[in-house]
């Protein structure tokens, strides 16, 4: 069974939303103070939940499109590309060679998973 195009797409929508709500998470937890209020009322941590709600909607519309998890799911993987990506444009935190080669080794495996 091929995968369409159209699922893939969903899945690296969600990876890059997976990878938004993981920075919100982070910076919503940098904001939030010690009390349940603190938690509850914080914008950031909502929209961390928010992304990840969508992120369920797009597996299932993906899903629902055709195709392998064995293609899909190393599409999401790219996750942790993006959130590379955006720790270094919200945090500065470098991104060493170490952490391209597993980049690297990430579309890699990707591309021989979807073979």
């Amino acid at each position: 069974m091929q995968t369409p195009l159209s699922s893939i797409a969903l899945f690296v929508i969600a990876a890059m939303l997976g990878a938004l709500g993981q920075y919100l998470y982070k910076s919503g937890a940098d904001a939030a103070g010690t009390t349940a209020a603190s938690y509850l009322l914080n914008a950031r941590l909502w929209g961390g939940v928010l992304c990840y709600v969508t992120v369920m909607v797009l597996f299932v519309a993906g899903f629902k499109r055709g195709g392998a998890m064995t293609v899909l799911y190393p599409v999401y993987a790219t996750t942790f590309i993006w959130a590379a990506l955006i720790g270094l444009l919200a945090y500065g935190t470098p991104i060493k060679p170490v952490n391209i080669a597993g980049m690297v080794l990430l579309v890699g495996g990707i591309h021989l998973m979807g073979r």
